[in-house]
């Protein structure tokens, strides 16, 4: 995931008549340090007073370096933690559940140590079907989150009902599978309720956690500083907003790899009674007083979930929010019809051109426009230039869920595929989290190595270009999974259900997408808004459905084999396409902040 948005308050007006001393000092000080008439940057507004800007020379010439990260950051990253801890914990097991049968004996789902953990029995089919839903469904609900959020409620307020939401979720998912229920194939019905409800809350939460988290950060200008060694620096907020995603990412990453590892295992446990001999140390720290199934698999989620509420009450009146400022996706579908006026023709192609004309936003600005203007038209100028960078950014966005089909694979097929190997007493679903540990071990090389060593080299490894590169290493996986799985029906005895091959080969091959997403997701979210990212939601929400054609014996290395094929190609197609948007990086990323009224006074 991949990606955050951001969209805050307007910028208080300059108070340039007490301060004409001041600036005059500055200006000075800047034409003789630079030897030219240097452009003068002064923000008297509570956040970059008192900062010293750089000269054009000095944007060419000195290294940028991050701002230090406001604590808030992190607040609001450990509860995207405690979510992703109780989502991806819960979906971990939800393959088992429906698609492996109740063990013998068990009334719980679980089935030792050396056991396959299960309950419904409705087959690999079933199970991908299902998990598709679920994922087709969180990505659909986002729509209508962003737009609560928008246009009503503000993305803090809606962040607490969605929490409220999922927490039904939860208690709905624990009851599908307690003792008594989960025996009966009615216990689909309850299943099937807990995801659709837990989906909404996920809708209302997952588009505006990671815009809340760009709000922490407020300084939006280049300014200048000496650090210890003597050396001047420029502190650049979208390297900044950068690191904040990074590391916004790798607390995801951490929660979701707890809530795998943790409840993998406790799918599995029996009551004490019954923990083989070798294991028993181990299994009686993962086992309460009683029976342990799935529905301590979906507990032990719920309970962390439980941090998010508390956290966002403990912080709520230090939190920066911006208020709701109306639908961003109405507004800016109401100024590209009134840009497009005129430039409609039945010729295709001279419809393309018009649209790509370099005026076609100049006509749109409230500056151009004479006499009265719409009643819609509550932004300026600097607005319709956000919404032009949004567009643009949607052009990248539109390839992303082609990669999004390389890594849905791993909540699902890649967890079957392991079932068919030798795990020597792993849960099948465990080594999965071979992915986010990778995450855990790359993000910091990236921030702390890679990518300061690629900037003092004077190498600008853009977003654009990391995209592409993720798209290169999504593929490379796919290939090694497609040729793993050939050697799986090439040595099974049946050739469709093998029962021994060595998992270190899984292993290796879960490490490539970790590559792909480290260097991906630090970057998503640096220029992106609900504008942008909405679409990607729709599109991807209908990819993800795509690949159930070849989600079963004896396609899968057609599945995976595809997969591979895509990304590929979609990765070069898309920078033959883009590249020379990724020329213009720097001019969109400092386009100055917007000033949007509200049609009336947010929470």
């Amino acid at each position: 995931m991949p990606a955050g948005q951001q969209d805050e308050n307007a910028i208080a007006a300059i108070d340039e008549a007490k301060h004409v001393e001041a600036v005059d000092h500055e200006k000075r000080s800047l034409e003789s340090r630079s030897g030219s008439n240097a452009e003068i940057e002064h923000e008297l507004d509570g956040i970059h007073d008192g900062l010293e800007f750089p000269t054009e020379k000095e944007k060419r010439t000195l290294r940028r370096v991050a701002d230090s990260i406001p604590w808030q950051v992190y607040m609001i990253a450990l509860v995207q933690s405690a979510e992703r801890f109780s989502f991806y914990g819960c979906l971990v097991v939800f393959t088992n559940y429906v698609q492996q049968p109740l063990p013998d004996g068990s009334r719980t789902g679980s089935a030792g140590f050396n056991g396959q953990a299960g309950a419904l029995g409705m087959g690999q089919h079933a199970s991908s079907s299902l998990a598709k839903f679920y994922q087709y469904w969180c990505y659909i609900t986002p729509l209508f989150g962003a737009y609560i959020a928008d246009a009503h409620w503000g993305r803090y307020k809606t962040i607490c009902w969605a929490v409220l939401v999922i927490l039904i979720g939860h208690i709905l998912l624990i009851i599908a599978a307690i003792p008594g229920v989960i025996e009966h194939q009615s216990a689909i019905g309850a299943f099937i309720v807990a995801i659709i409800v837990m989906g909404f809350g996920t809708g209302l939460f997952k588009p505006n956690i990671s815009p809340l988290v760009a709000e922490q950060y407020r300084r939006r200008k280049l300014f200048v500083v000496t650090i210890q060694d003597g050396e001047r620096v420029i502190v650049d907020p979208v390297v900044t907003i950068s690191r904040i995603y990074m590391y916004f990412y790798l607390f995801n990453i951490i929660g979701t790899f707890a809530g795998r590892i943790s409840m993998t295992y406790s799918e599995k446990v029996k009551p004490k009674s019954h923990i083989h001999p070798s294991s028993k140390d181990l299994m009686l720290t993962l086992s309460p007083q009683k029976f342990v199934g799935f529905w301590l698999a979906y507990t032990l989620p719920t309970v962390v979930f439980l941090l998010c509420p508390l956290i966002l009450w403990a912080g709520r009146k230090c939190y920066h929010t911006s208020p709701p400022t109306g639908s961003v996706l109405a507004d800016s579908f109401r100024l590209f019809t009134y840009a497009a006026r005129g430039r409609w023709s039945i010729n295709p192609v001279r419809t393309y051109r018009n649209m790509t004309a370099a005026d076609f936003w100049e006509n749109a600005k409230p500056s151009s426009i004479e006499g009265e203007k719409p009643s819609w038209m509550t932004f300026d100028d600097r607005w319709v230039e956000e919404v032009r960078r949004g567009l643009k950014a949607c052009r990248v966005f539109l390839w992303y869920p082609i990669y999004w089909l390389t890594y849905d694979q791993l909540n699902d097929n890649l967890i079957s595929q392991a079932f068919t190997m030798a795990t020597h007493g792993l849960p099948n679903d465990v080594l999965g989290n071979l992915y986010p540990f990778g995450l855990v071990v790359f993000i910091p090389i990236c921030d702390f190595f890679i990518y300061p060593a690629l900037r003092r080299a004077g190498l600008n490894f853009s977003a654009l270009k990391r995209i592409t590169l993720g798209f290169f290493t999504g593929a490379m996986a796919m290939v090694w999974a497609a040729v793993l799985q050939h050697y799986i029906y090439k040595t099974s005895p049946c050739g469709y259900r093998p029962k021994n091959m060595k998992s270190l080969v899984m292993a290796v091959f879960l490490f490539m997408p970790a590559i792909a997403s480290a260097i991906g997701e630090a970057f998503d979210c640096t220029t992106a808004s609900p504008l942008l990212v909405l679409p990607t939601y729709t599109l991807t929400s209908l990819s993800i459905f795509l690949s159930l054609a070849f989600s079963d014996d004896p396609l899968l290395v057609w599945n995976y084999g595809v997969m591979a094929v895509l990304a590929f190609t979609c990765g070069c197609v898309m920078w033959f396409f883009l590249w020379k948007l990724d020329s213009q990086e720097e001019e969109l990323n400092y386009i100055a902040e917007a000033i949007m009224v509200d049609h009336k006074q947010g929470d």
